[in-house]
């Protein structure tokens, strides 16, 4: 039975296949990949994550820091400072963390957002994610003695491709607060940022660099007043649609500035959500720290480089903290 009868405007479904898991993420193609690591001149690496324990003032509600705690051994003893049975030298650590996959720099999968959206044209919306997979059929959801799972659209499919390719940086850091498709078009004109097809655009707004140096004393105030794409703005949507990007990769929050939890009746809280892990199949990174890179960059007058950032090949996951490596 095919998965969906109609898709929503301007949606992309059923262009990789009608079973396909993994977007835009398709076009990082070998031949893409190669050029990439072409662009790499001096071996220099640069890591785009936060410590895992950042932000230190929680910024979603629910989201909590990781919490490690040592193993128990089979015969209940604290594997810390361990010396096994009949072991005269041996001093053994070993732990393991409560970690939420999203609190941190992280991979929003397509299994992450979805949208009420009548599919199967029935006249009844069906909640639904990327290329018509539905939350019914296609999820686990949690229960008595139950874990949730993503049995489609897991982040172990974006773990699958190696999510290694061209990475372009736009510093968006003297843009207003929230940024549409001209001052977008602007910055990277100023910058001599090109982004083609199947690259991941990285959007440096200096949100992250206040988490590191601020910690739990970080101002509110100051990380609204960084900048945000404007996921109302039809003409940014419909160039993110044409560029043929593969990922949108931001060092704040949420990637797009939204207005809060209220809007108008029937239209999405986070519309750049929305428009690219739903329509497009276009994964979105979070909480990324570009603070190193981007001067690095800007010495040598170049905004790409090549980028490698697997998430946790955990099946099932709709999302995973990440340690993405910035190579020039």
């Amino acid at each position: 039975m095919r998965r969906w009868l109609k898709r929503p405007e301007g949606a992309n479904w059923g262009l990789f296949g009608e079973d396909d898991q993994i977007g835009r993420m398709n076009l990082v193609t070998p031949a893409r990949r190669l050029a990439a690591v072409a662009s790499v001149t001096e071996g220099l690496a640069f890591p785009l994550s936060l410590p895992l324990d950042h932000p230190k003032k929680q910024v979603f509600a629910g989201r909590n820091p990781p919490v490690l705690s040592p193993t128990i051994s089979a015969d209940g003893r604290t594997m810390y400072d361990w010396m096994p049975a009949g072991g005269p030298i041996d001093v053994v650590n070993d732990d393991q963390v409560l970690l939420g996959l999203q609190y941190s720099t992280q991979w929003d999968g397509l299994s992450h957002y979805g949208t009420c959206f009548d599919a199967d044209d029935d006249g009844v919306a069906e909640h639904v994610f990327y290329n018509g997979y539905r939350i019914d059929r296609d999820f686990v959801l949690p229960g008595e003695g139950r874990a949730p799972a993503a049995l489609a659209l897991g982040i172990e499919k974006l773990a699958e491709t190696g999510v290694q390719g061209r990475g372009v940086l736009v510093d968006l850091r003297r843009s207003d607060e929230k940024v549409g498709y001209d001052a977008l078009m602007r910055a990277m004109a100023e910058q001599g940022a090109e982004v083609g097809e199947g690259d991941l655009l990285c959007l440096y707004t200096g949100y992250a660099d206040i988490l590191l140096r601020d910690g739990a004393d970080v101002s509110d105030a100051e990380l609204a007043a960084c900048p945000g794409l404007d996921g109302k703005d039809s003409a940014l949507l419909d160039w993110i649609d044409r560029s043929g990007i593969a990922a949108i990769c931001a060092d704040n929050s949420m990637v797009e500035k939204i207005d809060g939890v209220n809007r108008c009746a029937g239209t999405a809280m986070m519309p750049l959500h929305e428009h690219c892990l739903v329509r497009l199949g276009i994964h979105l990174g979070e909480f990324w720290w570009f603070g190193a890179l981007a001067p690095a960059l800007a010495e040598r007058g170049r905004s790409h480089f090549l980028l490698t950032a697997p998430p946790l090949n955990l099946p099932g996951a709709v999302g995973s903290p990440v340690t993405p490596i910035a190579t020039i």
